[in-house]
């Protein structure tokens, strides 16, 4: 018997390899709108759009605002005047193309399937993330997405999650569990809502702040272990 029956999988860095797919559809953007693609102009990019998504987790700006806010700023550190709007559905019809997976992902997945009900919770756009579901071999094995600009509220609010719950008729909490990479809004949300939560952290970077995971795991045999327990763990054939 699993030690869990439910586990709530985040999308980026957790199970998707959002900085590959990020980067790919920032490059075609930027060449059809006669940017130069270089280090230098991806770091402006990243480094404007990282501390936006910062801002939102902590609660401080909204989704909507943020995505257009983005190019925005990013036109105007260019010396450009872009529609940021329109910079921004265009990079996110892009993004939304880039369905790449963590080495591994897929073969955990399926292997959860096979005792547990796997859902995909996250914070991204949902253009972009329906995309890159709908093109991934995870639909096969996970059956639920939800998406916070969909669900009406974001992680780590209890309400995202109590949503989530309510959909997939999940009543007890103790036998579910939350993966993510992000210890604000995978981990403690999902300890706020009542459930564990695995922190994934495969590069093994310093826990920040008063978070404390039910579980720090740097791999995926670490979590099919986890969740299977080491005798039911097999190598992929």
């Amino acid at each position: 018997m699993p030690r869990y029956d439910y586990i709530l999988f985040d999308a980026d860095n957790t199970l998707f390899d959002f900085d590959r797919a990020e980067r790919e559809a920032l490059c075609r953007v930027l060449s059809r709108r006669g940017y130069p693609v270089g280090e230098e102009t991806l770091a402006l990019y990243l480094s404007i759009n990282r501390g936006l998504w910062a801002r939102f987790d902590r609660g401080e700006i909204a989704q909507r605002e943020l995505v257009v806010k983005r190019f925005a700023d990013f036109t105007r550190a260019m010396g450009r005047s872009d529609d940021p709007a329109e910079f921004n559905r265009e990079y996110l019809m892009c993004l939304g193309e880039g369905a790449y997976l963590l080495p591994g992902a897929q073969e955990l997945c399926h292997t959860l399937a096979g005792v547990c009900t796997l859902a995909l919770v996250t914070n991204g756009v949902a253009l972009a993330q329906r995309g890159r579901f709908g093109r991934s071999p995870l639909k096969a094995d996970i059956r639920w997405l939800f998406i916070s600009e969909e669900v009406g509220a974001s992680k780590p609010d209890p309400a995202f999650f109590q949503a989530v719950f309510q959909t997939m008729g999940l009543e007890k909490l103790e036998r579910a569990l939350m993966v993510g990479d992000n210890l604000l809004t995978d981990v403690k949300g999902g300890l706020a809502a009542g459930i564990d939560a695995a922190w994934y952290n495969p590069q093994g970077l310093p826990r920040s702040g008063d978070v404390r995971p039910t579980y720090e795991i740097r791999s995926y045999e670490e979590l099919k272990e986890l969740v299977l327990g080491p005798e039911d763990v097999q190598a992929p054939l």
